[in-house]
Formats: C-alpha cells, structure tokens, sequence
C-alpha cells in the first residue's frame, strides 16, 4: 500500500474509536450501556442489524464462495433477505412486546431461572467461538492488504475494538455500525466499475468466466442447502441474543417490525454489488486456490482503486466485519451482568452493574482473541463459521423463538431438545467420521442441523396439542406480564434520557460522516485514477451528513411526547 492508504487508515482508526469512545459520557446505567436507552430510531437500528451480520463473512467467507463458484454466492444472501422478511412479519414484534433488555431475561420470565442459567452459560461459551470466528476474518484482510502477520493483527485489532465498546456501549457499537454502511456502500460503488474495466467490462466478464458461474445453485450449494439455509438464518437472526437487542432497542413493535423490513430490503439488492469485486476477480486472477481464496475480496481491490480510497476502504471493512464482534461482545456482557450478576446481587447500585459489564467486556474480548487465532487450525474461516451455524444455530436459538408463539412448550421440553438437537448434531460432526468413515456434506449438515431441532419442536407440540397441556410457566409468565403495570412509568422516565442519547448519537453520525465525505473529496484530488468518480462519491456522503444534522436538529428542537405504550 501507499503511504497515504497508511495514513487514511490509521486517521479513520482514530476516528472510529474517538466516536466510540465518545458515548461513555451517557452511559450511566444498564438500559444506556446495554439497550442504548429503548428507544433508538428503527432506520439506525435496522442498518445497525444489516452490518452486525452482514460484515461477518461477506468479505471472507462470502467472497471465497464468490470467487471459487460465482452467483451462488448471491443466491446463498439472497435467502437472508427471505428470513429477515419472516422475521419482521412474525418475530421481531414478539421481541419487543416481551419488553425485556436481553433474550436471557425473557427466557427466565417466560421458562424459569434454570432455563435461564442453562441458556446463558451455553450462549456464552459458543460466543466466544462465533465472536473469534468474526475476528479472524478481520486480520485476514489486513494481512492481504499490508502483509503484517495475522496473529498481530488479530491481537492490535481486538485490544481496540474492547476499548471503544467498553467505554461506548451499545450507541458506540450502532453508530459505527452505522458510519461503516455508507462508508462501504460507497466504496463498493468505486469497486464495481473499476473492476468491470479490469475484467474486460461487461462482455470481458461473461464471456471468460467459467461456465456454471452463473448458475444460482453450484457445487455443494444445493437447493437442499439453500433451504436449509433460510431456515437457518430466520432462526439465528430471529434468536440470536445479539440480533434481538436490534429489536428491543426501538421504541415499540411497529419500529421492530420495520428493522427486520429494512433488512429484508437491502439483502435484495446488495449480494449482487458486494459480490461482483471477487467474482471478477476470478476472470484477472483465475489462479487462486484453499485460503487464497478468502483474499480475493481484497486483492480486487488492492488492484483497483486509487491511491488513498484503498485505505479508506480497508479501515471501513476491518472496522464493519469487526462490528460482530462488538455486537456479541456487548451482549456477552449484558447477559453477565443483568442475567447472572444482578440476581446474584440485587441490591447491586448502577455504578456497581456497570463496572461489572465493562469488566465482563474485556475478559470476553480476551478470550475472542484467543480463539480467533485458532481458527487456522480448524481448517479456514469458511469451515468454521458455516460448521458452527450448522450445529449450534438452531438448537440454541430455536427453541426460545418456539417459546415466543407457544403456550406448551416448558422448561424441560426446551431444555431436553436442546440437548438432544447439539449431541446428535455432534456425533455426525465428529463421532461419525472417526468411527465409520461416514460424514455429511455441507448441505446435508445444514439440512439435519436445522430440520432435527424444528422437527422435535414440532412433535412436541403436537403432543402437547393432543393431551390438551398448556405449560404452567407460561400461565405464570402470563399473569407476570400482566403485574407489570409500572412499564409505562418507566417508559415515561425513560423519555428524556433516550431522547438525548438519540440526538447526541445522530449529531456524532452526521459529524463523522462530514469527515469522511471531506477526507473523500481531498483523496480525490491526490488519486491517480477515477478522480471525478472519488470526488462524487465524497460530495454525496457531504450530503448525507448534511441532512442528518439538519433533520436532527428539527425532530429533537421539540420537546419528546409521551404516548401510552400497550404491552
């Protein structure tokens, strides 16, 4: 890289992390650190949940698939905008009238304490695998881009992201999720065409590229797997404790409703974006191969874009893929600290539950480290993260959606599928093979991984049906809900406080993005290449930046009304 790629990156490092870190000022108890107050603004929250999954695999793991099978690679995204379409219809309003902070709090209200603590101490192991899982591919990047070591990278990169989330919270974690979607969206749009010039334009492209390359199922992507898929994601985003918080960050059910829609929507369009870059890259560098390929992403863009935007770019991936790991890293913690600390101490003062979530914080951050560089040694990023998902996606998550809609389901019947869905799972990811030479293919491990968990849901439920049971926790969690009647007190305490933080939160957006859009515009004028199309690109983030400010200062110049929220 340049000089100046160097320089941009280490300014939007310091950026990033000044604007994290810039939000500790209002976090002064649980609801600010961990919920960013309850009432953040849907579009915000819903670009928030798009880059807390989106940026986990789409440069690495996605764009391997791309690079080495073509269009599949969409077609596989594609079933995300499908799920997350479900999940805005059906159960993200279920999530935000559970009014609760985390997933683990509802579970406990609705199937007891010891479903909870199971839950818990089984969602906090597996999140430092996934969260480890997320980090490595951030450290891939940087290696392809500037050739420093991975284990290095892994260890500088994940000391900073424990600092800005630490201090900064939840907002911290929204708004740089935030600034790194326009940021990247508007570098991809620099990509794509100067990779179409690379590959020979639009002719170039079909005409070298390999003949099944644009076929919507290929290799051991099959309609099976793709099913499968879809069933996959619309329980991991609909369960995963750190997606949920997305959820039951908004003001009320309408505004949940609509951050699962405004995910939908832009799993439509950009898989076909974000994938062009590696899938040309196949046509000016057909010679990669194993983990080469988790580089194309980068090496397309190393070869493209203009002095400066290279930096700006790379800054704006580590920083965005690196957003699932302060997402789950601020769960982690919020369940440490609500779920398992303070009923140990209830009488426990603010000061003191946000002490021990900072704390809970940093030693997640550590141990993700250390699994992050291990992932090598399970045979690449790709075998990790869709290996985990396959295992452990739906007997975790799925059960606790069930609970949701169910009044059958109990804590034992939850629990005992659970553990069922992960030994069988287990036993043909690791027994089988050993034993008698037997394992599943990607799609059949991703078919039996999900369709063995909804099955025992199913059956469960139909005997239920039958024998007429309705769960007593659930006629208990019925009557709890109902005794809340101080929510809306609280809700109305709460008013001015989220207001604040909402204004203070876009304000720092709109700062930021000033910046950026400037820093754009200037690198335009040192590039070597494509000036014109840095320069609009710069002039439109202005823009935008412009009319956040300006839209920020009409909505929060009123003083916030306060209207009866039905639970």
């Amino acid at each position: 890289m340049h000089s100046i790629d160097y320089f941009v990156v280490c300014f939007f490092t310091v950026a990033v992390v000044i604007a994290g870190l810039s939000f500790g000022r209002g976090n002064s108890d649980m609801e600010s650190f961990f919920a960013a107050g309850g009432a953040v603004p849907w579009p915000i929250s819903g670009l928030s949940l798009f880059m807390s999954f989106f940026s986990a695999g789409t440069f690495v793991v996605w764009g391997s698939i791309a690079y080495e099978y073509g269009w599949v690679a969409v077609t596989i995204q594609w079933t995300m905008c499908i799920a997350g379409l479900i999940i805005g219809i059906l159960i993200a309003p279920k999530w935000r009238e559970a009014n609760v902070l985390t997933a683990a709090e509802f579970i406990n209200k609705r199937l007891g304490i010891s479903v909870q603590q199971f839950y818990t101490y089984l969602f906090l192991v597996l999140s430092l695998f996934t969260t480890g899982a997320f980090l490595y591919p951030v450290a891939v990047i940087v290696n392809v881009a500037t050739g420093f070591g991975i284990s290095e990278t892994t260890i500088v990169l994940g000391l900073l992201i424990i600092l800005y989330t630490t201090v900064g919270g939840l907002w911290a974690v929204v708004v740089t999720d935030v600034l790194q979607f326009v940021i990247l969206t508007v570098a991809v749009l620099i990509v794509v065409p100067l990779s179409l010039e690379s590959a020979g334009g639009i002719s170039g492209f079909m005409t070298n590229a390999p003949d099944d390359f644009f076929n919507l199922l290929n290799g051991e992507y099959t309609f099976g797997f793709m099913v499968a898929f879809a069933l996959y994601n619309l329980i991991y985003i609909g369960g995963n404790w750190a997606y949920v918080q997305r959820f039951t960050m908004v003001k009320d059910k309408k505004s949940a409703q609509k951050v699962g829609y405004l995910f939908s929507a832009l799993y439509i369009i950009t898989p076909v974006i974000w994938m062009l870059p590696p899938m040309l890259y196949r046509i000016t560098e057909p010679g990669l191969a194993g983990l080469e390929n988790e580089g194309a992403y980068l090496m397309m863009v190393k070869e493209v874009l203009p002095v400066g935007m290279l930096g700006l770019m790379l800054g704006g991936i580590v920083f965005a893929t690196a957003s699932s790991v302060n997402t789950t890293l601020n769960l982690a913690a919020a369940v440490v600290t609500n779920d398992i600390y303070r009923n140990l101490q209830p009488s426990s003062s603010n000061k003191q539950l946000m002490f021990i979530g900072r704390i809970a914080t940093i030693i997640f951050g550590v141990g993700t480290i250390g699994v992050a560089l291990l992932v090598p040694v399970a045979g690449g990023i790709v075998e990790v993260v869709l290996s985990i998902g396959a295992i452990t996606g739906a007997p975790l998550f799925a059960p606790p959606i069930w609970a949701l809609f169910s009044k059958r389901q109990s804590g034992k019947s939850i629990i005992l599928i659970t553990l069922l869905s992960l030994g069988i799972n287990l036993f043909f990811k690791f027994v089988t093979p050993v034993l008698w030479d037997f394992s599943l293919d990607r799609a059949m491990e991703m078919i039996f991984g999900v369709g063995g968990t909804l099955l025992m849901l199913s059956c469960y439920e139909i005997w239920a049906i039958y024998k007429e049971r309705i769960s007593p926790q659930y006629i208990a969690y019925i009557r709890q809900i109902r005794k809340e009647k101080d929510v809306n007190e609280k809700l109305k305490a709460s008013v001015d406080t989220s207001s604040e933080q909402n204004r203070y939160g876009l304000q720092v957006i709109s700062i930021s993005l000033a910046f950026t859009g400037g820093l754009i515009v200037l690198l335009s004028l040192l590039a070597d290449n494509a000036n014109v199309l840095v320069g609009s690109m710069g002039a439109l983030i202005l823009v935008i930046a412009y009319i956040i400010w300006k839209l920020n200062r009409r909505r929060y110049e009123k003083v916030p009304e306060y209207h009866d929220t039905k639970i």
